[in-house]
């Protein structure tokens, strides 16, 4: 195909977080001493997978591939297939690959449910119009047809952290940390993730801060940001020294003077004394014996 003839959506570009500089330029360098080895993907004219191949061919003038994929039938079906693809890859970050993992059962959700809502509607219709002749066989045509004019549910449901994690090649703790970054983390919070400044536990952690403290410590840097999450995680440690305070309405004990505590310890010597001295007396009962 023509380059000239491929449609770049925006939205199909900005779907996958861009390559870092430093990835940008090795793919680059990669493509200007062996050329641009892996076709580029399409529906039709528009571009679905290759938006940094395509671009750094256009810049230098350098021949490439495509393939067709005709399985799509609509966006949604390349967003899937986007997240899949990326899912495998292991440049993709911990992050990334969560949130990818948590679209695909956002897009997953909505089909079901359209899913579920089209065949109860035509269940119904055909209810009330085919009473006297109930389908026969192990199939309900009714909801075979419906589910074949719809868009094609996959198997995975990704309806549990445990789901997801292995999807995305996380543990069950890192989909949580992700699930709280993307519900309760400011924009700059999410930025400096994506950008390798700050891990996930530390960005779990400041998400819990209020919007506006978020924001404050992010102008301040990664730095601003590591420090909060340590005071966050300071605050909620118990000190170790720290002893249950006494129950509402109990006297305290009293402690006890010097004095008392000199006079319990000449107490336990001489006890201990008297009991040498018992010891003594039984060994030599038992020598006179032997």
């Amino acid at each position: 195909m023509n380059p000239e003839e491929i449609q770049v959506l925006p939205e199909l570009k900005a779907y996958i977080d861009p390559l870092t500089p430093d990835e940008h330029e090795s793919l680059e360098r990669s493509i200007l001493d062996e050329g641009c080895r892996d076709a580029l993907v399409l529906w039709g004219n528009i571009l679905v997978d290759g938006h940094n191949r395509f671009g750094i061919c256009q810049k230098h003038g350098l021949p490439f591939k495509t393939i067709q994929n005709e399985r799509f039938q609509n966006m949604e079906d390349i967003h899937l297939w986007m997240i899949d693809q990326h899912l495998g890859r292991r440049s993709v970050s911990d992050f990334q690959r969560g949130v990818l993992a948590l679209r695909k059962r956002e897009i997953i959700a909505e089909r079901r449910a359209a899913a579920a809502a089209a065949v109860n509607a035509a269940k119904a219709q055909a209810g009330e119009a085919t009473a006297e002749a109930p389908w026969e066989g192990d199939t309900d045509p009714v909801v075979a047809r419906t589910l074949a004019a719809m868009p094609k549910v996959p198997d995975q449901a990704l309806d549990t952290r445990e789901a997801l994690a292995r999807a995305a090649r996380l543990s069950a703790g890192q989909v949580k940390m992700i699930e709280t970054i993307q519900e309760k983390a400011a924009p700059e919070v999410v930025a400096a993730v994506r950008a390798g400044e700050l891990t996930l536990n530390a960005a779990a952690v400041v998400a819990t801060l209020p919007m506006e403290e978020q924001q404050a410590v992010a102008a301040e840097g990664a730095d601003g940001l590591k420090q909060a999450a340590k005071r966050v995680r300071d605050a909620k440690k118990k000190p170790k020294a720290e002893k249950p305070e006494a129950e509402e309405g109990a006297e305290a004990a009293p402690q006890a003077s010097a004095e008392e505590l000199q006079a319990r310890v000449a107490e336990l010597e001489a006890e201990n004394e008297r009991l040498k001295l018992q010891v003594k007396t039984l060994q030599e009962l038992l020598a006179e014996q032997v």
